[in-house]
């Protein structure tokens, strides 16, 4: 039997010059770097969810400005002895405001990572590849 989870979260990006930008979120232990994301709370739609779950993991206040995906996966849940699996839709967004020192406690860094380094930098290939879709769709 599996279950089925549902989370939703965000790609912001900026330019930099000739150059995109993406933040990433990192843990030091686990040794992890990640897109911002999470699970809905009650009666919130995914959007919500991810404009919500991008704020607390990252500090930054953000508008959507298309959705990009989704990526699934499967996992084990040691603590409930059973296979999940995930759907994690991901939206391209704009950062207007906030900051980086108000992140939560989930990470340890949150930082701005050039394009060209995400490849090196994301912990997980299907989070790299959702990146470089949603660039595609911003490229000049």
């Amino acid at each position: 039997m599996k279950n089925r989870l549902v989370s939703a979260g965000g790609i912001v990006y900026r330019f930099h010059g000739d150059e995109i930008e993406v933040v990433v979120c990192c843990r030091i232990e686990p040794k992890s770097c990640n897109l911002p994301k999470g699970t809905p709370e009650s009666s919130e739609t995914i959007e919500e969810t991810a404009l919500r779950e991008v704020r607390e993991e990252t500090g930054l206040k953000v508008n959507i400005d298309k959705y990009v995906g989704e990526v699934c996966y499967e996992f084990f849940s040691p603590k409930d002895q059973v296979m999940i699996e995930k759907s994690v839709f991901y939206y391209l967004m704009i950062p207007i405001g906030g900051s980086f020192e108000l992140h939560d406690h989930e990470f340890d860094n949150v930082s701005w990572i050039k394009e060209d380094k995400i490849n090196t930098t994301l912990t997980y290939q299907n989070e790299v590849a959702i990146v470089q879709k949603g660039i595609s769709l911003v490229k000049r």
